[in-house]
């Protein structure tokens, strides 16, 4: 019976206009982050080295993106997942490996937590998988404080501490009870296993669970499906094929215990692919991209699925990039955004619920590239250089360079030149002008001057380093 209302709750709620839709049910909210994946291992998106039967499912009965644009590497994406925010707001310019560097803090009360805002909206809360962002030696509980009601983490390679390296096999995981290694546990299956327990002792509210893959970033290992895998490039297959396995696992289990229905489910993947790695993506060879802002690096696999909710077998051309997920969800669940914040993102919920063709966006914005990137031994203050910035719509993309002032460096038509290979930037023809001039007063328009990640030192600290504390502003 309660099933029944639940079902029915959720038809009035599609169905009435979205001001009004929040009745007695909103829909429990899954994301799924891969790490180090480009489309180019993605069946669905036209790989042919590899079968992902159960992305290409989710994919088949929901709505698939051409145009989702990542930042080129790990802790820019996952802060801008978080913040809702761009790098150059957040601060996270470049990779940030926090408890091996201790260079940055994602600080809980001077950021904004997408965890925080869901939590605050009545939502049950679980996170699992890959963070980095917080050393858990100097803030055992950051996560609850973040907004989170639950928690299994690995907690990244912590200095001075070698078990911690572990993420796959013999896993070093931080919970609640503290962190410790798994022995004869495989790291992936913990934590799949983890977000669905709570799932199930958590449905009589509607939940938000964020799962942060560590699959398949390097180091290459065997699966437990696969034990005899060889190779990089063989290992790399069997790890992408494993989060295949899992995410049929994931479907098969909210079946199971009627959460389904009214679920939302976004699959996608921080980065491209480990550039060691190549793949085939429909004819051509692609060389993974992680770190580059080419679209074999930024141009991310995105599936929104929804089994009563999203319109099935779409695929979109609409444009989004990873801040809009906090928008998104601020919107589906009915949440509030705490005054104060500037958020870069806008909400999607509308295209992926079928009331609009499209998404809000005239253009999407990604930062940074390792590259470019300078770090400094004197702690936190200015310590990367960041210059890269890249912005799109839907035809033509442009490069350009932030420091002291911006410098346009290249344009490319994506829509006859997917590879970026002429750069046409000093056409004289009008519509291209036009273009130029509108896509760089949108980058003029954010400032030049890339922040440094706002963080309160804690103590104590197990780094020897000194770091330098700036003042900082995070609603700047």
């Amino acid at each position: 019976m309660r099933r029944l209302f639940k079902y029915l709750f959720l038809i009035i709620c599609v169905v009435l206009p979205f001001e009004h839709a929040f009745c007695e049910v909103r829909p429990n909210i899954m994301l799924i982050l891969l790490d180090d994946l480009g489309k180019e291992w993605v069946s669905a998106y036209g790989a042919s080295d590899i079968e992902t039967p159960n992305i290409d499912e989710l994919a088949a009965s929901g709505m698939r993106f051409e145009n989702a644009w990542s930042m080129p590497q790990c802790t820019p994406s996952r802060l801008s997942i978080l913040t809702g925010q761009y790098p150059f707001r957040h601060g996270w310019v470049n990779h940030w490996d926090t408890p091996r560097w201790g260079d940055a803090y994602y600080d809980w009360r001077l950021n904004p937590s997408l965890a925080r805002i869901m939590k605050d909206a009545g939502y049950n809360t679980v996170v699992a998988g890959k963070w980095q962002v917080n050393d858990f030696r100097i803030e055992p509980d950051v996560m609850v404080k973040h907004g989170f009601d639950d928690y299994a983490m690995w907690t990244g390679y912590e200095t001075g501490n070698p078990p911690s390296a572990e993420r796959y096999w013999d896993p070093y995981i931080h919970t609640k009870e503290g962190s410790k290694t798994y022995e004869g546990t495989y790291g992936e299956d913990f934590f799949t296993q983890f977000i669905l327990d709570f799932i199930s002792q958590n449905k009589e509210a509607p939940w938000f669970a964020y799962y942060p893959m560590n699959l398949p970033h390097a180091p290459f290992v065997n699966s437990p499906l696969e034990p005899e895998a060889e190779g990089v490039l063989g290992k790399h297959k069997a790890m992408v094929r494993y989060a295949d396995f899992l995410l049929g696992k994931i479907i098969n289990s909210l079946e199971e215990i009627h959460e389904l229905d009214n679920t939302i489910i976004i699959w996608t993947t921080d980065n491209g692919t480990h550039g060691a790695i190549e793949g085939d993506l429909n004819g051509k060879v692609v060389r993974g991209g992680k770190q580059k802002i080419t679209e074999n690096g930024i141009n991310a696999p995105f599936i929104v699925y929804g089994k009563e909710l999203v319109p099935r077998g779409v695929v979109t051309d609409a444009l989004v990039d990873f801040t809009d997920f906090l928008p998104t969800f601020v919107q589906l669940s009915g949440a509030k955004i705490p005054e104060g914040i500037t958020l870069d993102g806008k909400s999607f919920a509308d295209l992926i619920l079928g009331k609009s063709n499209d998404s809000p966006r005239e253009y999407i914005v990604s930062m940074g590239g390792l590259n470019e990137a300078k770090r400094s031994d004197k702690g936190v203050e200015n310590a990367f250089v960041f210059r890269n910035r890249v912005i799109r719509n839907k035809r033509y993309k442009l490069y350009a360079n932030s420091s002291p002032e911006y410098g346009l460096e290249k344009l490319v038509d994506l829509g006859n030149d997917p590879e970026e290979r002429k750069n046409i930037i000093f056409s004289e023809d009008a519509h291209i002008v036009e273009t130029v001039r509108k896509l760089s007063s949108i980058l003029k328009g954010m400032s030049s001057k890339d922040n440094d990640p706002i963080y309160t030192r804690r103590d104590p600290n197990p780094w020897d380093v000194e770091v330098s504390v700036k003042s900082q502003v995070w609603k700047q």
